[in-house]
């Protein structure tokens, strides 16, 4: 599991070693490392480092220094440094006299300055950083070409929440000290790939974590020698009516395609299910459906009376049960049908849909949204997106970084929640159903986006890509399912 801390955490786990350590030990082992990914950066991109140029962004806080340090470090590599101080006056001193004993470069920011870098490292602002850039640093930011390594986190992108709502860097890596911070999986795109430097940390448990892949492929169920089709888990599906019989189609499909041992459909689409898939039991309605391990309930059905006392019967049962779309529309009118349940309940919103059962959007702080909203109601919820949020009433959260947006299309979450759905009949809790599902999904369409082609066997190469449909990524599944099961054995 890769872990992920508050700053507030960070910073109590740093106090520690501050005392105990001689002053600016933390700082230079944090900057070395520092200096030693962007020599490698510089080298994957320019074939040399040595000769090379490196523009260092330095604000007043200890990210300056960072910065300044890793700069001194560098130009023992015969690296050309240059340091834009924004205050000069309260540039980190050590830093900065390391930087220039060093034959670095040190003048006031200004966007003129900034010459023409091979690489640009950004210590505008730390993990104590809150807004967006100041116009001084935005003037300068916005006139940058070079690729940017951001320091700790990409300066103006809120360190906790992942929130941007000004100038802010975009980084192509960013360099993190100590422990990964939740802007690295909240925005992505902001921070490019994240690097982790260990510095000696000594943290607790962690309250936000996300699974690898290889964990996935290794807890995804596997028949064994004894299990038959009851065994593996049946799953039951309400999805899909006459006006969205498509819903059906995915719900059901994508289950069938999770390895469910048997999927029952109940609901008035069943011709076209069975056509499209006729492993599936079917039945015209939910009370004559049969036994399952868990439901499903929501994509396509409507939210008409028939509908509600449909989902008002499923959550009466004593069985885990997802609620997703329609569902979710329903249950926004009458939150009093799973705020009493027993049994494990599962709601898969996205932003519009969370906003309709809280009467708020998620952002700027989607952590503690889907936490608040978990804990409120006592329910599993997962948040859509592309860094999708899982949590449960105790507040912990899975988070599953896609590492794209090819699941941004009409009937992907139909797709999301049969995946889910059969994996929860299993006996997989919730949460970790979820996290399962999620990244099984988000890789099943990244599969349809590249054509099939596995990244991983292609060495995390991304290639060209092209837009999917929710019917691609769900054909995908099992190659999803398989890549996983790969990883985990490898």
């Amino acid at each position: 599991m890769r872990s992920y801390y508050p700053c507030e955490q960070v910073r109590a786990a740093e106090a520690p070693l501050l005392a105990a350590l001689p002053e600016g030990t933390l700082m230079r082992r944090a900057a070395f490392g520092l200096a030693r990914v962007a020599a490698a950066e510089l080298r994957s991109r320019t074939g040399a480092v040595a000769g090379r140029r490196v523009t260092l962004l330095v604000g007043s806080g200890d990210n300056g220094g960072d910065a300044l340090w890793a700069g001194a470090f560098l130009r023992r590599r015969g690296v050309a440094v240059t340091a834009l101080l924004l205050d000069p006056q309260r540039a980190h001193r050590a830093g900065l006299a390391a930087l220039r004993a060093a034959g670095g470069r040190a003048v006031p920011a200004d966007p003129d300055r900034i010459g023409d870098p091979d690489l640009v490292l950004d210590g505008v602002v730390g993990i104590s950083g809150r807004g967006p850039l100041r116009p001084a640093a935005a003037a300068v930011v916005e006139q940058i070409t070079a690729p940017i390594v951001a320091v700790d986190t990409p300066s103006g992108v809120d360190p906790d929440t992942g929130a941007v709502d000004g100038p802010a860097v975009t980084a192509a890596v960013t360099v993190t000290f100590g422990a990964y911070k939740p802007v690295h999986a909240l925005a992505p795109t902001r921070c490019g790939r994240v690097e982790l430097v260990d510095i000696g940390l000594e943290l607790p448990p962690p309250c936000m974590v996300a699974a690898e892949p290889a964990e996935i492929g290794a807890i995804w169920p596997v028949p064994g020698a004894d299990d038959d089709k009851y065994s593996q888990g049946v799953v039951g599906i309400v999805a899909g009516s006459a006006r969205f019989p498509g819903a059906g189609v995915l719900c059901a499909g994508a289950a069938v395609a999770a390895t469910s041992g048997m999927v029952r459909y109940a609901g008035s689409a069943a011709p076209v299910v069975l056509a499209r898939f006729p492993e599936v039991v079917a039945a015209p309605s939910f009370a004559e459906a049969g036994r399952v391990q868990a439901w499903v309930i929501g994509p396509g059905g409507g939210t008409d009376h028939q509908a509600a006392d449909t989902l008002r019967d499923v959550l009466a049962t004593d069985l885990p049960v997802l609620v997703d779309a329609d569902g979710l529309t329903l249950l926004s009118r009458q939150p009093d049908l799973v705020r009493g349940r027993r049994a494990p309940t599962l709601l898969t919103p996205h932003a519009g849909e969370f906003a309709r059962l809280t009467g708020r959007r998620p952002e700027p702080d989607r952590v503690a949204a889907v936490r608040a909203l978990a804990a409120d109601w006592r329910v599993h919820v997962l948040l859509k997106g592309r860094s999708t949020l899982i949590a449960n009433p105790d507040g912990h959260v899975f988070v599953n970084e896609a590492g794209g947006s090819w699941a941004a299309t009409a009937g992907a979450g139909d797709v999301l929640s049969g995946m889910i759905g059969a994996l929860m009949s299993a006996g997989m809790a919730p949460d970790l159903a979820a996290a399962a599902g999620a990244r099984a999904h988000s890789t099943a369409a990244d599969l349809a986006a590249r054509g099939g082609h596995d990244l991983a066997a292609r060495g995390g190469e991304p290639g060209w890509a092209a837009p999917t449909s929710a019917s691609a990524i769900l054909d995908r599944v099992p190659a999803a399912v398989r890549s996983l099961r790969g990883m985990a054995e490898s």
